[in-house]
C-alpha cells in the first residue's frame, strides 16, 4: 500500500523546536517506513488543496495557542474535503484538553489522541481494521514513539526553528513528581527510561548527518536511576567538556553543547554532590534549573553552589509564577540570583515563565496573590528585557528594583512609562514621569490599593473611564497618566529615542537564541474582560 499522499500540519504558532512527534510519523510512513509521500507544511499553506490526501495528521502544542490549533484543525478539515475519519489530532493541547477538542461538533469524527503513540501504530492510532483504515493491519509493528525522528521534512518549510541543529531525544519520559501545575503526568505517566540514546544518534548520522547539539527533553533525568550511566553514554558520544564538531569539507569546527531542556531538579541534586560532579563532566550549557517557589530556596541555593564547585557557572533557570507565589515569592528568587552571581562568580539567567492551567485555552489565568494589572507590567518588563532577568546587579536593579518596594512601585507604573522608561526618565521634555511620581506619593495606602484594583477592573483601552469610579480626587489625577499613548505618539517616541539610546539586546546579555526558553508568553496582548477584583508554570514540555 505504498504510495499513499500523507499531509503533516504543523499549527502556524512560533515554537523554538521543531515538531518532534510529527517528524516521527513522517518516518513512519516515509521512505524508510511504508515508502508513501510524505508532504510537512507549517499553517494554512493552501497550495495543499490541489491534492488528494490519504491521511492528515495535526500537532499540537501549548494549550493557550487553542485558536492557531482550531485554525489548523479546520484547515485540515478543509483539505480532506469533510472527511473528518481522514484527520488525526495529537500532542499536548490534544491531550491536556481532550474533552474539549471531542466535545467540539464540528470536529465530530476526527481522532484525536491522547498520549504518546507507545502502542504498536494501528492500536496508537485507533484504526478501525473492520473498516479496512489504511494501515489498520499494523498491529505488531514497531511503536512510532520509538522511530527516528525524519529530520528531511524540515526542509520543506520556510520556518526557520531556533534550535534546529541538534539530536532531538529521551534518556527518560515521565517523572517521579505529581506537580500541580505541570502536565507531564497526565501525558507520560510516571518515570520510565527509553531506548538506546547511542543508537538514536547513530541513526542519525547516518540518516541525515551529525548534529552540533544534543538536546535532551527529559522531564527529571536526575531522577533516573540510570543517571551515571547516561551521562555515561553522552560522554561516549563525543559530548565531552569543549567538545567540537567539524563537518566533512568544513574548515572551522562549531561548538557542541549539551541541553537538558526541561531542567533538573533541584531537590535531588542537593543531596549528594555526585550529581553535578556528572553533569561537568559532559559539555552541559547551561545547566537548567526550576526554582518555582521560595519553599525549594535551601536545595536550588546548594544545587546552584555544587555546580559552581565543579565549574558548571553558566546557569539558566525557570521561575514560576501566579501560581500560589505573589510578586514578593518571585522577586525574592530573582533577587537571589543576583546574590549567587555576586558571591560565586557565575552567571545564571532567570525565565520568568507566567502560570496557565494545562487545560485552559487562554493565558488569562490571575492567580490569587497577584492582580491582572500587576502580571501585565511583569510581561512589559520581559518584553523590554527580551525575556530574560540577567543575574547582572545593575541590569537587575535597573529592570526590577533593588528591593520589594522598588518592585511593588514599578509593577504599579503606567504601563507607557515601563517600556519606554528610557525615554520618560531622561528625554521626554514634558516630564510626565517626575509628574506622575509626585501625585503617586500623595497616595494613601488604601487609595493604591484602589488603583490596582481599579487598573486590574478594565480593559487598558478603557482607562479613560475609571476616573469617574475614584473615590478621591488624588486617584482620579493619578488615574490620567494610565491612559495608553496613542499610536502615533508612542511611534515618535520610538523614532526620536532610537536616534538617542541604542537598546540592549539579547546577544548583549551574553544568551544565545537557542539557549532561550520555549515560549514566555511575550507577544500576548491580555485584550479579554478582566474578572471583577478581587477574584510553569507555564507548560514546559515539548511535542
Amino acid at each position: 500500500m505504498a504510495n499513499k499522499n500523507i499531509l503533516l500540519i504543523e499549527p502556524g504558532y512560533k515554537n523554538k523546536y521543531p515538531p518532534l512527534g510529527l517528524m516521527k510519523i513522517a518516518q513512519y510512513h516515509g521512505p524508510r517506513g511504508k515508502r508513501d509521500r510524505v508532504r510537512f507544511i507549517k499553517g494554512e499553506d493552501r497550495s495543499v488543496l490541489n491534492e488528494a490526501w490519504d491521511r492528515i495528521y495535526v500537532t499540537t502544542l501549548f494549550s493557550f495557542e487553542y485558536p492557531k490549533i482550531s485554525q489548523a484543525i479546520d484547515f485540515a478539515l478543509e483539505v480532506a474535503n469533510g472527511q473528518a475519519d481522514k484527520v488525526f489530532v495529537g500532542g499536548i493541547a490534544a491531550s491536556l484538553m481532550h474533552e474539549r477538542f471531542l466535545d467540539e461538533r464540528r470536529w465530530h469524527g476526527i481522532r484525536f489522541i491522547k498520549g504518546l503513540l507507545s502502542e504498536a501504530p494501528a492500536v496508537s492510532l485507533q484504526l478501525d481494521d473492520f473498516a479496512e483504515e489504511l494501515y489498520s493491519s499494523d498491529t505488531s509493528g514497531r511503536p512510532i514513539e520509538d522511530l527516528v525522528p525524519d529530520y528531511d521534512i524540515l526542509s520543506q518549510i520556510d520556518y526557520r526553528y531556533p534550535v534546529r541543529d541538534a539530536y532531538f531525544a529521551y534518556t527518560s519520559r515521565g517523572c517521579i513528581r505529581k506537580c500541580h501545575f505541570c502536565g507531564v503526568p497526565k501525558l507520560e505517566g510516571m518515570q520510565r527510561d527509553t531506548e538506546s540514546l547511542t543508537d538514536l544518534v547513530r541513526a542519525i548520522d547516518e540518516h541525515y548527518g551529525p548534529k552540533k547539539d544534543l538536546i535532551l527533553m527529559d522531564n527529571n533525568v536526575v531522577a533516573s536511576p540510570r543517571f551515571k550511566e547516561i551521562i555515561a553514554e553522552i560522554r561516549d558520544l563525543g559530548f565531552v567538556p569543549d567538545a567540537k564538531l567539524l563537518r566533512p569539507g568544513a574548515k572551522v569546527a562549531v561548538q557542541r553543547r549539551v541541553d537538558f531542556n526541561q531542567g533538573v531538579d533541584a531537590r535531588i541534586l542537593c543531596k549528594d554532590p555526585m550529581y553535578l560532579r556528572e553533569l561537568a563532566t559532559i559539555c552541559l550549557k547551561p545547566l537548567r534549573i526550576a526554582f518555582d517557589h521560595l519553599g525549594v530556596r535551601k536545595p536550588y541555593e546548594q544545587a546552584v553552589r555544587y555546580g559552581a564547585d565543579f565549574g558548571l557557572t553558566e546557569l539558566s533557570n525557570y521561575m514560576l509564577y501566579n501560581f500560589h507565589d505573589g510578586p514578593e515569592d518571585l522577586f525574592e528568587r530573582m533577587r537571589l540570583n543576583v546574590a549567587l552571581n555576586e558571591e560565586l562568580g557565575i552567571r545564571i539567567w532567570s525565565f520568568p515563565m507566567r502560570y496557565q492551567p494545562t487545560n485552559r485555552p487562554d493565558r488569562g489565568h490571575i492567580g490569587e496573590k497577584w492582580s491582572r494589572y500587576q502580571l501585565r507590567s511583569m510581561q512589559i518588563i520581559l518584553q523590554a528585557t527580551h525575556g530574560i532577568v540577567s543575574g547582572a546587579p545593575e541590569f537587575f536593579k535597573r529592570a526590577f528594583g533593588d528591593t520589594f518596594d522598588d518592585y511593588a512601585r514599578i509593577l504599579l507604573l503606567p504601563h507607557d512609562f515601563i517600556f519606554n522608561r528610557t525615554w520618560y526618565e531622561r528625554y521626554d521634555p514634558d516630564q510626565k514621569l517626575y509628574e506622575f511620581q509626585s501625585e503617586f506619593k500623595k497616595l494613601h495606602a488604601d487609595e493604591r490599593a484602589e488603583l490596582l484594583e481599579l487598573l486590574s477592573s478594565r480593559d487598558p483601552r478603557e482607562f479613560v473611564l475609571l476616573s469617574d469610579c475614584a473615590s478621591s480626587e488624588r486617584v482620579r489625577r493619578v488615574l490620567r497618566f494610565y491612559v495608553p499613548a496613542s499610536k502615533d505618539e508612542l511611534a515618535s517616541i520610538w523614532t526620536k529615542q532610537k536616534e538617542l539610546v541604542r537598546l540592549e539586546s539579547v546577544s548583549d546579555l551574553g544568551l544565545a537564541e537557542d539557549e532561550r526558553v520555549e515560549d514566555a508568553g511575550l507577544d500576548y496582548e491580555d485584550e479579554s474582560p478582566a474578572q471583577p477584583i478581587p477574584q510553569r508554570r507555564m507548560e514546559r514540555i515539548t511535542a
